[in-house]
């Protein structure tokens, strides 16, 4: 998820992958790395930053001796205590970095999504062009599954802020008959989310885009997964902006929503901070909708994330962070 960073600032254009991140180089070595790793049986689920930073914490993870270690965990690992064919992968696609103590770490992570492996960037993601995974990917792909029931076939999709292309890559597996666009303002996310397709078998287009209005077309599905938290360091993936942290969120609904062929969905995933006892998205969002057109269903999927982040200045007035699902349909056109 990634949203709009100054210094990811480009013009909107349709892009080809050779063109993201040396990403023809990306495809002929990460796709066989993926392969290497399902015929491993690879399954590393990312948990929290907090939770991998307490678990490498740990006075014996600080050196690792696995795969999972080196492409989940993020640890350090010596060479020749790795698959050979991963250890090549990731040399040839210069994501393998030597240091000074022998040891040699990924700059990449492989995550499993609902048995899908995805390519994102390893812990901890400090740059402001990260691409991140954790478990919120999980609850959104969740939450995707439970709400593509009747959508037209064949349908168009677009996943605006893919990131790694966790929820367009799911909505048009499930679908099974989709035209997959993946469209973010982070070159490196679409390289990645392209990688992570293209492993998946999923037939797909990408655009660099700021906004879901910057999109041609219209859309069946549209799924996204805003940042939301505050982040004093505005990073892109991470910084939802004003309504403690809940703008993007808002204005993305609203974009997006314009963007819905009739009788198209638009679901989202994304948190949203409560203060004084009041859903500050949710009570904007109420204010914002258009009287007729659209139906709406918001829900809470899980009440209270990310309550370290509550010991922080910037959540001073918050109560609690809640994760949410929003599924907005179009009306169909009218036949009378």
């Amino acid at each position: 998820m990634n949203s709009t960073d100054p210094s990811l600032d480009t013009d909107t254009r349709e892009m080809t992958f050779a063109d993201a991140a040396g990403g023809g180089r990306l495809r002929r070595t990460l796709l066989p790395l993926l392969g290497e790793l399902r015929g491993l049986d690879y399954d590393f689920l990312a948990p929290t930053p907090a939770s991998q930073a307490r678990v490498l914490a740990r006075p014996d993870r600080q050196v690792g001796a696995t795969v999972a270690d080196l492409l989940g965990w993020s640890l350090p690992c010596r060479e020749d205590r790795l698959p050979p064919a991963i250890v090549a992968a990731l040399d040839g696609a210069e994501l393998l970095e030597p240091r000074p103590d022998g040891l040699v770490a990924s700059k990449v992570r492989v995550s499993n999504v609902f048995g899908k492996l995805f390519v994102h960037s390893r812990y901890p993601t400090q740059e402001h062009d990260s691409v991140f995974l954790g478990p919120d990917s999980y609850r959104f792909a969740d939450f995707i599954s439970r709400n593509l029931a009747g959508v037209r076939s064949p349908a168009r999709i677009l996943d605006y802020a893919a990131g790694a292309g966790v929820g367009g890559i799911v909505a048009a597996t499930l679908h099974g008959n989709a035209d997959l666009t993946l469209a973010d303002i982070n070159p490196k996310a679409l390289a990645l989310a392209s990688v992570n397709a293209s492993f998946a078998g999923v037939e797909h287009q990408t655009t660099i885009a700021r906004s879901p209005a910057d999109v041609a077309g219209d859309y069946d599905v549209i799924v996204t997964h805003p940042p939301f938290m505050i982040d004093p360091d505005r990073r892109a993936y991470r910084d939802g902006g004003d309504l403690y942290g809940g703008k993007l969120s808002l204005d993305w609904t609203l974009a997006g929503i314009e963007k819905l062929a009739p009788g198209g969905r638009f679901i989202m995933h994304t948190g949203v901070s409560i203060v004084g006892g009041r859903d500050v998205v949710r009570d904007a969002l109420d204010a914002a909708m258009p009287a007729t057109g659209y139906r709406y269903d918001y829900r809470v999927l899980d009440p209270d994330i990310f309550g370290d982040e509550l010991d922080t200045e910037p959540y001073a007035e918050v109560d609690r962070i809640a994760a949410i699902g929003l599924c907005v349909t179009r009306d169909p056109v009218s036949n009378g």
